[in-house]
């Protein structure tokens, strides 16, 4: 429902599997119904029709097992680096002494040693969706769910920063489920890309990415990777990529 109260249908029913630890990637036209999803996924917002179950338990509202990251980082500003990724963990009413030293782990894997006792104003817009990605983890969640994380970060960093959620997902092995309107982020990032209609949202295609792991930036200029991004385009806009056209 807007603001003004009027019934706006979001979804068309979707039926989707996601596989334990795998990396799932939605895109698709500005409002077709991606953010709603995952706020659904998520427990925010409830679904009006149908089912959301997480490892078979049925979705009824905010859940302990799922992390969320969201394109603007959000952080406490009177809070440091620390703090602020272990709020979580208050707000959970856990132990914050144990998990001080989890907190100091994903700091560093995220390269942020040494700026623990930072405070959002003194880090870069990068910086501060590093915390945010602790912060989404702390917890140890079985899903991550990310909602154009990187969105409002220009290009060079939104790059680097994708390739380092690569690398944290190797590492760490979680259950990824990523919005994002980039077809070249989609790419990249995907085990496999779910193309979404304009609204209400339905599911267009999945497609499996067929690029081999661990992704590289060089991939980029691969014909597999423009044949999955002419695919995903296609699907979008309705058309193929026009020659020398940019993901």
């Amino acid at each position: 429902m807007t603001r003004t109260r009027e019934v706006v249908r979001a979804l068309d029913p979707i039926t989707l599997d996601v596989a334990e630890n795998e990396f799932l990637v939605l895109v698709g036209p500005s409002g077709c119904g991606k953010s709603t999803l995952l706020k659904m996924v998520a427990g925010l917002v409830p679904a009006t029709t149908g089912t959301i179950r997480i490892r078979d338990t049925l979705v009824s509202g905010p859940r302990e097992d799922v992390g969320i990251a969201f394109q603007a980082p959000v952080l406490l500003h009177w809070r440091n680096v620390l703090d602020n990724v272990l709020f979580p963990i208050e707000v959970l009413r856990r132990d914050v002494e144990r998990h001080r030293p989890i907190a100091r782990d994903l700091i560093r894997l995220v390269g942020l040693a040494g700026f623990e006792t930072k405070h959002p104003r003194e880090l870069s817009g990068g910086m501060q969706q590093r915390v945010a990605i602790c912060r989404a983890l702390i917890h140890d969640p079985a899903l991550l769910l990310m909602d154009e994380p990187f969105g409002a970060l220009d290009a060079l960093t939104r790059e680097e920063m994708g390739f380092e959620l690569l690398r944290i997902w190797e590492e760490r092995r979680k259950t990824i489920v990523f919005v994002t309107h980039s077809i070249a982020e989609a790419v990249s990032l995907g085990d496999r890309v779910v193309v979404m209609s304009s609204r209400p949202g339905r599911i267009e295609r999945i497609i499996t990415v067929k690029l081999p792991r661990p992704r590289t930036m060089a991939m980029e200029s691969t014909p597999e990777f423009r044949d999955h991004a002419d695919e995903i385009r296609g699907l979008i806009f309705g058309r193929r990529r026009s020659p020398g056209a940019a993901c």
